[in-house]
């Protein structure tokens, strides 16, 4: 569609200025000619705009729009160029109608702002910055500050105004200024229609609205000086959705010729924001914030966050560097922050400068992915203590955009999920990565299958900055009872790098839930204590679900394992060992069984052979297994195999051995252990069919073996087999993959049902 405009980017501008109506590059904002105005279209002289507004309007209320079919043709061209509109329209946000309707346009035609009662109050830096933003960098040149009968935002404040001029009470509406501009009006309202007044309002807001853009931006205010842009004045009547073009403010002139310094809109000033509510109460008795100044509610903090912010997206900072006698006020008083924030060590900016603070006002924690992964009695701690010891009744976690630790967590998990990854970690950043990948995990869940990277990345910064809320409130008794109580908020934001302005989330979704919890530590704060006799059995449920926890702490590099004191060694001797779990493994895994799943001394019943087998073992394997069963009360046991398993590629090589005719000798005793497990080698390889490879076919073991052993559980130990049949029992299987370290949880023998009839009552061997 590009390539069929007329005129060269270059010349587009100025040929755009001299161009008649019907014109091919002067389209009429309605997208009659199928195309949609992006940055290779010129700007649109102010008058020309008006008239393609008033055009679509017309449309609207004549029930003919012509911009209903928006194909994936003008979505890709908007996305590739850029948006251009000619019009930015403030409205309002009650006024029933889409903006893009109302004046039947495309997508990309005009640059919308609504809020309600299409004002600046409680919004100046954000409305004027768009405004700025929208004439600047994409070129528009009409703007138009839309109001609408019957507006809610206005009779509401002419309601609390007249009601308060009765009352002879102060005045406190969001609208008061405007109001205020009705005085004459508004009193002979007192004993005449409040309707009168509130619909004259309306009108008086639009211009108000007018008069505060032209007031409170230079850049806007020297456009409109130089006929470069143009700003009006529109009604929307809702009973027609006839919109009464009403032109420029009756002020213009005069503030075009009073003002000529640069003015920023009150509430980014210092006093303006603190009469507004946007500011802090006070800069502090000593210029800063110290404990010598009163508490800042939650709400207030915010605020202060916001304004500040705002200030530091336009570039318009107030925070001065600290004097001499500010940081000696720190010092001797103490520092009393409003707001501790949680951030990003990847986020560019200090967090004091992206909310524009005084030293003081901001107690900031930051590292790899504003988390408590790999940090959490740190960060927990450090925000336990601002919020407990400090006072601060705010707690704000701040991700941001493009954050590298999210994009690293997120290739993690993307890697892992293809198999294509390590999921043991090499170092210190590995294991923060593979930590965060659970969250990306969450984030894919969420959006579903099919999503790109970039999408998914974006989404998993938002969805960590709501998980490390919850883990706060999870793992913290102080910070829980002081949400609960109410004088502490913990809300979320995300920063956003390409415009330097916070996204404020608000809480997170769950956490109403949350402050059900009851830990009262961070996990790598608590640790693990030791299994004895007084705790009693553990459900073969619970237990499994404690290996696999453990085994994903062993793989993340998480572990909680350790510190065993004398104590806890006295408590395994006097009161006896409870292990939650027996396990027969291999004495070939590498690694103790015990680290494997994280757990303290005590809560595993280890068995170890090579092949972890009954084979040549039995008597030995199925009596230790009666014992723990029997005597210790154990109600779980797993057999667990390994990756790389010596004994079972011994095993696999005899059998191919024996296949091809060439029985080996048996001169010792591993000989016959090979031999025994070339039983289980051969029926893999059976199962595998004649092209199996050596390789598969002792993969494809390890797991049978596993089984056989099950089996053999399960066939000749009368104990084992009625605990099992009984449900009082649980026999599963696992294999250990040397290199991730993570355990395959195979569950159930499969022949499990039909081997709980066997009649057997001893092992081969001692029967």
């Amino acid at each position: 569609m590009s390539s069929q405009r007329p005129i060269d980017a270059a010349g587009k501008a100025s040929a755009m200025m001299e161009l008649p109506f019907g014109h091919p590059l002067a389209r009429d904002g309605a997208g009659v000619d199928g195309r949609v105005r992006t940055s290779g279209d010129p700007p649109v002289p102010p008058e020309l705009a008006l008239k393609f507004l008033k055009e679509g309007n017309q449309r609207f209320v004549d029930g003919k729009p012509q911009s209903t079919k928006v194909d994936s043709i003008m979505r890709k061209e908007l996305d590739r160029e850029g948006q251009a509109p000619h019009t930015a329209i403030i409205g309002c946000a009650d006024s029933r109608c889409p903006l893009e309707t109302l004046f039947d346009t495309l997508p990309g035609d005009i640059f919308v702002l609504r809020n309600a009662g299409n004002t600046c109050t409680h919004a100046e830096g954000s409305m004027v910055g768009s405004l700025e933003f929208c004439t600047g960098k994409l070129g528009s040149r009409l703007i138009m500050v839309l109001g609408h009968t019957k507006c809610g935002a206005v009779y509401g404040a002419t309601n609390a105004y007249i009601a308060a001029k009765r009352q002879e009470a102060p005045v406190t509406s969001a609208l008061e200024g405007l109001l205020f501009d009705l005085a004459p009006v508004a009193d002979k309202a007192l004993q005449d229609s409040v309707e009168a007044v509130a619909a004259h309002a309306v009108r008086v807001n639009v211009f108000h609205t007018v008069d505060f853009l032209l007031k409170h931006s230079a850049p806007i205010r020297e456009k409109v000086r130089s006929g470069q842009v143009e700003i009006q004045g529109g009604l929307y009547h809702l009973d027609t959705g006839k919109v009464e073009f009403m032109g420029r403010s009756p002020k213009q002139e005069e503030i075009l010729k009073s003002i000529d310094a640069l003015t920023l809109p009150p509430s980014m000033t210092r006093e303006g924001g603190r009469t507004l509510g946007y500011g802090p109460a006070a800069r502090g008795t000593y210029g800063v914030r110290t404990t010598a100044d009163a508490p800042v509610s939650a709400e207030d903090a915010l605020k202060m966050l916001k304004a500040g912010n705002e200030r530091f997206a336009v570039g318009a900072p107030l925070a001065k560097h600290a004097t001499l006698k500010m940081r000696e006020a720190l010092v001797s008083h103490g520092q009393a922050p409003h707001t501790a924030i949680l951030g990003c060590a990847d986020s560019r900016v200090p967090v004091d400068t992206v909310f524009d603070a005084m030293p003081g006002d901001l107690f900031v924690l930051r590292n790899a992915g504003n988390t408590c992964t790999h940090a959490e009695g740190s960060m927990v701690g450090s925000l336990e203590f601002c919020a407990g010891k400090l006072g601060s009744k705010l707690i704000m976690v701040m991700g941001h955009t493009q954050c590298g630790a999210i994009a690293g967590a997120t290739k993690t998990y993307l890697a892992n999920k293809e198999g294509k990854g390590s999921k043991s970690a090499g170092s210190a950043l590995e294991g923060l990565l593979i930590g965060l990948s659970d969250v990306a995990e969450q984030a894919n869940q969420e959006l579903g299958p099919g999503v790109e990277e970039s999408k998914l990345i974006s989404h998993t910064v938002r969805v960590n900055v709501f998980r490390s809320i919850e883990f706060l409130l999870t793992y913290s008794e102080p910070l829980r009872a002081l949400v609960k109580s109410g004088n502490l908020e913990i809300q979320g934001g995300i920063y956003h790098l390409e415009t330097g302005r916070v996204e404020f989330l608000g809480h997170a979704p769950t956490q109403a839930e949350v402050p059900a919890s009851d830990f009262t530590l961070p996990p790598s704060v608590k640790g693990l204590p030791v299994r004895t006799t007084t705790d009693g059995p553990m459900p073969s449920v619970e237990a499994l679900q404690i290996l696999k926890d453990g085994n994903k702490r062993f793989v993340t590099g998480e572990t909680l394992a350790g510190n065993v004191t004398n104590g806890m060694r006295k408590a395994l001797v006097k009161e006896g060992q409870a292990p939650l779990a027996a396990i027969v493994g291999c004495a070939d895994s590498r690694a103790p069984l015990e680290t494997v799943f994280d757990a303290m001394p005590g809560d595993i019943f280890v068995l170890r052979n090579a092949g972890n087998t009954c084979t040549h073992a039995e008597g030995s394997v199925v009596g230790s297994l009666e014992f723990c069963i029997g005597a210790l009360g154990t109600k779980m046991v797993m057999v667990l195999g390994h990756t790389a398993c010596g004994a079972i590629k011994g095993a696999t090589a005899t059998h191919l051995q024996l296949k091809a005719g060439n029985k080996p000798k048996v001169t010792k005793a591993l000989d016959a252990l090979l031999q025994g497990l070339s039983v289980v080698a051969s029926k893999a390889a059976d199962e595998l069919g004649p092209n199996a490879t050596e390789e598969q076919i002792v993969n494809h073991t390890i797991k049978l073996n596993v089984f056989h052993s099950i089996e053999f559980l399960l066939q000749y130990s009368p104990l084992i087999r009625e605990k099992v049949a009984a449900g009082e029992v649980e026999i599963q299987g696992g294999v250990y993959d040397l290199e991730s370290g993570e355990v395959e949880f195979l569950g159930r023998c499969p022949t499990q049902d039909t081997l709980l009839k066997s009649g057997a009552a001893l092992p081969p061997s001692l029967a």
